[in-house]
């Protein structure tokens, strides 16, 4: 089927833009997008995908204020034939200018959250090392992604009471995502494929931390002993500067926890880079958000990727200072933190996650 795509000269294999050279049913294409206030009053995030070969678009949309409240928006709805058009329900999202500018909007619903944020690019995006994992011979993950920092403006409506989003104080990040994802809980039993081989735990960190002239990407994931499992990473130094990318090799990262909880509180990461350098960031929480609510993992018997029908949307509010809430929605937060290095402050958001056992924070 043609699509408005497939006028591009960038066609990659003998087809329309509407398959993909992979049958994979977990083969998936994801944008995700996030913008706070420096002060951490309002956290908001937003991820948009399409798993191809299920014949799903997805979407979720999620927004904290004053570190209490969380408020949740998950979309679905069949690919084809709009498969042209970024938009599950009142969410979309559309790029103003490759590499550089884009747009997320969530329009008025009734579950009291709406926005206009457009994303303006600081710095350019790291290409991280791509993710290849097989078990048991079968491919788990093969994927793509690469990141960005930079300023939002725009809008945001809470319960009736707009905010505006001020470049001078509101900061944004990206990713793109695509290929073979690790999907392991998404029907893989129920479709007659062997259970995941059984482990004691993986924890991972992502980061992107925004000083005013530099930033630094990268992704961590090692196993319950310790082992880094991949490690991929970047300095990228802002526009104004001609300095190219300092690519950074490894990473040492000490989690201090909140007490009796598997939730991040403050930390300390040391990168090491090619050129023999290293790069010391101590950080602290601010605020969270809780992505486990907007379908990464599954919640209400939804999972991103999974077919909910042709149109699909709920939602709800929650108060995330209640720990019987919080056990539901716990794996992996976005955490928003204030960093420093030298005496250079900055913001960012770190993902953090310990799935099952670590020897060091949940032995």
């Amino acid at each position: 089927m043609l699509t408005k795509y497939d006028e591009f000269l960038c066609h990659q294999f003998p087809s329309t833009f509407d398959h993909v050279a992979d049958s994979g049913d977990n083969w998936r294409e994801n944008v995700w997008c996030c913008a706070y206030d420096v002060s951490g009053k309002i956290f908001l995030s937003a991820v948009f995908g399409v798993s191809t070969n299920r014949n799903v678009m997805d979407s979720s949309g999620l927004l904290t204020i004053d570190g209490k409240t969380q408020y949740n928006i998950r979309a679905s709805r069949e690919l084809r034939p709009r498969n042209d058009e970024v938009k599950v329900g009142p969410l979309s999202y559309e790029v103003i200018e490759g590499l550089k500018t884009v747009k997320w909007l969530l329009a008025e619903n009734e579950y009291g959250i709406s926005w206009k944020v457009e994303f303006e690019a600081r710095m350019p995006p790291h290409e991280e090392k791509p993710q290849f994992a097989r078990s048991r011979g079968r491919m788990q993950e093969n994927m793509y992604r690469y990141g960005q920092s930079g300023r939002a403006m725009g809008w945001v409506k809470v319960e009736g009471k707009t905010y505006d989003i001020d470049p001078d104080s509101w900061i944004a990040h990206r990713d793109h995502s695509w290929g073979l994802r690790w999907h392991a809980n998404l029907h893989a039993e129920e479709q007659g494929l062997q259970p995941p081989e059984p482990m004691l735990g993986i924890t991972f960190d992502w980061n992107i931390l925004q000083f005013e002239k530099w930033n630094i990407l990268s992704t961590h994931r090692e196993d319950y002993h310790g082992k880094q499992l991949d490690f991929s990473g970047g300095l990228c130094y802002a526009y104004s500067d001609s300095r190219p990318e300092l690519k950074l090799v490894g990473e040492t990262i000490e989690i201090e926890l909140v007490p009796g909880t598997k939730r991040m509180k403050a930390g300390r990461v040391v990168y090491t880079a090619a050129d023999g350098s290293s790069i010391e960031i101590s950080f602290r929480v601010v605020t969270v958000i809780y992505i486990h609510a907007g379908g990464y993992w599954p919640y209400k018997g939804y999972r991103l990727g999974r077919w909910m029908g042709s149109e699909w949307i709920e939602g709800e509010k929650l108060d995330i200072t209640d720990p019987a809430v919080l056990k539901n929605i716990s794996e992996g937060p976005t955490y928003m933190v204030e960093c420093r290095c030298g005496n250079e402050t900055g913001t960012g958001m770190i993902q953090f996650g310990i799935h099952g056992k670590h020897h060091r924070y949940a032995p």
